[in-house]
Protein backbone atom coordinates (compact mmCIF):
# COMPACT_ATOMS: atom_id res chain seq x y z
CA UNK A 1 0.00 0.00 0.00
CA UNK A 2 2.75 2.48 0.94
CA UNK A 3 4.58 1.40 -2.21
CA UNK A 4 2.04 2.13 -4.47
CA UNK A 5 1.42 5.53 -2.44
CA UNK A 6 5.10 6.11 -3.11
CA UNK A 7 5.18 5.48 -6.85
CA UNK A 8 2.02 7.69 -7.15
CA UNK A 9 4.34 10.67 -5.65
CA UNK A 10 7.08 9.60 -7.94
CA UNK A 11 5.04 9.81 -11.47
CA UNK A 12 4.37 13.74 -10.43
CA UNK A 13 7.52 14.46 -9.77
CA UNK A 14 8.02 15.01 -5.99
CA UNK A 15 10.77 13.45 -4.29
CA UNK A 16 11.31 10.72 -2.26
CA UNK A 17 13.10 10.79 1.57
CA UNK A 18 13.72 7.94 3.78
CA UNK A 19 14.87 7.94 7.06
CA UNK A 20 14.95 5.44 9.81
CA UNK A 21 15.96 4.39 13.28
CA UNK A 22 14.27 3.77 16.96
CA UNK A 23 13.55 6.62 18.37
CA UNK A 24 13.37 5.36 21.43
CA UNK A 25 12.91 8.61 23.94
CA UNK A 26 12.95 11.92 21.28
CA UNK A 27 15.57 13.91 21.98
CA UNK A 28 16.82 17.02 19.64
CA UNK A 29 19.76 14.65 17.59
CA UNK A 30 16.83 13.20 16.21
CA UNK A 31 14.76 16.67 15.88
CA UNK A 32 17.30 17.66 13.86
CA UNK A 33 18.36 14.62 11.58
CA UNK A 34 14.33 14.38 10.18
CA UNK A 35 14.81 18.06 9.86
CA UNK A 36 17.59 17.81 7.48
CA UNK A 37 16.41 14.41 5.76
CA UNK A 38 13.13 16.41 5.22
CA UNK A 39 14.67 19.51 3.51
CA UNK A 40 15.79 17.01 1.10
CA UNK A 41 12.73 15.56 -0.56
CA UNK A 42 9.56 16.51 -0.88
CA UNK A 43 8.39 13.16 0.88
CA UNK A 44 9.69 11.59 3.88
CA UNK A 45 8.92 8.43 4.90
CA UNK A 46 10.29 7.94 8.27
CA UNK A 47 11.22 3.48 9.25
CA UNK A 48 10.50 3.03 12.67
CA UNK A 49 12.16 -0.02 14.51
CA UNK A 50 9.44 -2.57 16.08
CA UNK A 51 9.82 -3.12 19.53
CA UNK A 52 11.15 -6.59 18.59
CA UNK A 53 13.50 -5.43 16.11
CA UNK A 54 14.88 -2.35 18.62
CA UNK A 55 15.31 -5.23 21.86
CA UNK A 56 17.36 -7.14 19.09
CA UNK A 57 19.77 -4.12 18.48
CA UNK A 58 19.66 -2.44 21.90
CA UNK A 59 19.02 -5.22 24.53
CA UNK A 60 16.00 -6.53 27.25
CA UNK A 61 15.09 -3.02 28.51
CA UNK A 62 14.80 -1.58 25.11
CA UNK A 63 12.47 0.14 24.26
CA UNK A 64 11.86 2.31 26.46
CA UNK A 65 8.72 3.51 24.80
CA UNK A 66 6.68 1.13 22.74
CA UNK A 67 6.04 0.97 19.06
CA UNK A 68 2.70 2.86 18.84
CA UNK A 69 4.05 5.41 21.03
CA UNK A 70 6.70 6.37 18.86
CA UNK A 71 4.96 6.17 15.97
CA UNK A 72 2.61 8.56 17.21
CA UNK A 73 5.17 10.81 18.17
CA UNK A 74 7.07 10.72 14.94
CA UNK A 75 3.50 11.12 13.27
CA UNK A 76 2.68 14.63 14.97
CA UNK A 77 6.16 16.07 13.45
CA UNK A 78 5.71 18.14 10.58
CA UNK A 79 8.18 17.12 8.58
CA UNK A 80 7.19 13.58 8.61
CA UNK A 81 5.12 12.30 5.99
CA UNK A 82 4.76 9.16 6.65
CA UNK A 83 5.93 6.12 9.33
CA UNK A 84 6.55 2.64 8.64
CA UNK A 85 7.40 0.41 11.15
CA UNK A 86 9.66 -2.26 10.14
CA UNK A 87 11.05 -5.70 11.90
CA UNK A 88 14.53 -6.61 10.71
CA UNK A 89 17.76 -5.67 11.21
CA UNK A 90 17.87 -3.37 8.19
CA UNK A 91 15.77 -1.40 6.35
CA UNK A 92 16.61 -3.08 3.02
CA UNK A 93 13.66 -4.49 1.89
CA UNK A 94 11.90 -0.67 2.48
CA UNK A 95 14.42 0.23 0.58
CA UNK A 96 13.65 -2.16 -2.08
CA UNK A 97 9.89 -1.53 -2.14
CA UNK A 98 10.06 2.28 -2.07
CA UNK A 99 13.43 3.12 -3.72
CA UNK A 100 13.65 6.66 -2.56
CA UNK A 101 16.03 8.84 -3.80
CA UNK A 102 17.47 9.38 -1.01
CA UNK A 103 18.61 6.86 1.80
CA UNK A 104 19.32 9.80 5.16
CA UNK A 105 21.56 7.99 7.69
CA UNK A 106 22.96 10.07 10.89
CA UNK A 107 26.32 11.55 11.50
CA UNK A 108 27.16 8.21 13.35
CA UNK A 109 27.69 6.88 10.01
CA UNK A 110 29.34 7.09 6.73
CA UNK A 111 28.54 6.52 3.43
CA UNK A 112 30.99 3.34 3.47
CA UNK A 113 29.46 1.99 6.82
CA UNK A 114 25.35 2.26 5.91
CA UNK A 115 24.41 -1.14 6.33
CA UNK A 116 22.30 -0.84 3.22
CA UNK A 117 24.19 0.86 1.02
CA UNK A 118 24.65 -2.03 -1.39
CA UNK A 119 20.68 -1.71 -2.02
CA UNK A 120 20.06 1.95 -2.38
CA UNK A 121 23.02 1.76 -5.16
CA UNK A 122 21.27 -0.92 -6.84
CA UNK A 123 18.37 1.34 -8.08
CA UNK A 124 20.27 4.16 -8.15
CA UNK A 125 19.27 5.94 -4.79
CA UNK A 126 21.96 8.14 -3.02
CA UNK A 127 22.75 8.04 0.44
CA UNK A 128 23.29 11.04 2.38
CA UNK A 129 24.49 11.87 5.79
CA UNK A 130 22.22 14.13 7.80
CA UNK A 131 21.64 15.68 10.73
CA UNK A 132 25.08 17.37 12.50
CA UNK A 133 27.30 15.64 14.91
CA UNK A 134 25.74 13.03 17.23
CA UNK A 135 25.66 15.32 20.07
CA UNK A 136 23.31 12.81 22.01
CA UNK A 137 21.84 9.13 21.66
CA UNK A 138 19.21 7.47 23.42
CA UNK A 139 21.14 5.30 25.26
CA UNK A 140 23.40 8.28 26.26
CA UNK A 141 20.08 10.05 27.76
CA UNK A 142 19.12 6.60 29.81
CA UNK A 143 22.40 6.53 31.53
CA UNK A 144 22.20 10.61 32.40
CA UNK A 145 18.79 9.86 33.66
CA UNK A 146 20.24 7.56 36.37
CA UNK A 147 22.65 9.96 37.93
CA UNK A 148 22.28 13.08 40.51
CA UNK A 149 21.83 16.10 38.43
CA UNK A 150 23.61 19.34 40.04
CA UNK A 151 22.04 22.25 38.77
Amino acid sequence: MLARRIDGFKKVGKTIALANGGFDLFHVGHARYLKAAAALADILVVAVNSDTSLRSLKGPERPILPLQERMAILCSLESVDFVYAFDGPTVADILLALKPHFHCKGSDYSIDTVPEKDVVRSFGGRIVIVGGDKVQSTSWLVKRADKPRHW
